[in-house]
């Protein structure tokens, strides 16, 4: 059994993490509340963005742009978004689960990897996967200016035919406890999943009263010029939004490890604590017992 001077200098011990993991909850929980506003804010903007949308989508049939075309999946790049640093739970497990989930079912015959974080980086290069960029110094506050090398890559090696699709990992934040990993096509743009996120929003712009989709909408010049340069546009928004979406996820996730962490502190040191009065006063017994002895012996 420990003695009490063990034991005080383990209760030191844990009230020192304590501060520490007590200081990171503080740190994520504003960087959190930066990056969830961040998030909702790029929420609404796509959402009023699909109002454009829908009135292209009415026309998808006459799109030959190389972005819209799905060809046969021989080779696949995927995009793999997780965080540089650790102590935020199981956000980065959660992703890397079900990326090794497709790289086990072998549901593409090959499949490269961008990494974005650290941790996914160390990840496939362990397991031997072939990761032609790394981009580890994404920062907290993300920009549109951030996210244009990752989609440039992209789709630059689409429509050089290196890739037949590109996939995003990353993890959809739905509140601060609760993040969800999510995998998803960016290129080609699909037809049919244009069509069914503009019929799921849509009711819900009509509900906040910013409905459009009725509205039309005249090209000039080359039509296919015109989407081709919009797909573009519309593959870097969603890559910038998966980011913010991540972003959010990691800083949440970060925030309720170290606040969990905490309270464990918190609860272990009430545990040694009482694990302290009760030596103390066990010590406290035997000397009065071995002093009520001495006495006993001298009379």
């Amino acid at each position: 059994m420990l003695n009490s001077k063990e034991i005080k200098s383990r209760i030191k011990s844990i009230k020192s993490t304590k501060k520490i993991t007590k200081a990171m909850e503080l740190v994520a929980a504003s960087k959190m509340k930066r990056a969830v506003s961040s998030t909702l804010a790029s929420r609404l903007y796509a959402e009023y963005s699909w109002e454009i949308l829908t009135s292209i989508a009415k026309n998808t049939e006459k799109i030959t742009s190389p972005l819209f075309i799905e060809r046969e999946v021989k080779n696949v790049l995927l995009i793999f978004v997780t965080s540089n640093r650790g102590l935020c739970g199981a956000y980065n497990a959660q992703v890397a689960k079900k990326v090794l989930l497709i790289f086990k079912q072998n549901v593409y015959p090959n499949i490269d990897v961008i990494t974005v974080g650290k941790k996914g980086d160390i990840l496939m290069r362990r397991i031997g996967k072939k990761v032609i960029a790394s981009f580890n110094e994404i920062p907290d506050n993300i920009s549109i200016g951030d996210i244009i090398p990752i989609s440039k890559l992209s789709t630059d090696e689409y429509n050089l035919g290196n890739y037949d699709k590109v996939l995003v990992a990353y993890t959809d934040f739905v509140s601060a406890l609760t993040q969800k990993p999510n995998i998803r096509q960016v290129i080609p743009v699909s037809k049919d999943a244009l069509k069914e996120l503009i019929e799921e929003i849509n009711p819900r712009l009509e509900e906040e009263g910013a409905g459009g989709g009725d509205v039309e909408y005249l090209f000039e010049g080359d039509m296919n010029v015109l989407i081709e340069s919009l797909a573009e546009k519309i593959v870097r928004t969603q890559i910038y939004q998966m980011m913010l979406e991540s972003n959010a996820s990691e800083q949440s996730a970060r925030m309720m490890a170290m606040k969990n962490a905490s309270e464990a502190s918190t609860e272990m040191i009430d545990d040694l604590t009482l694990v302290f009065n009760k030596v103390r006063q066990s010590g406290i017994t035997r000397e009065i017992s071995e002093i009520s002895a001495g006495m006993a012996s001298m009379s």
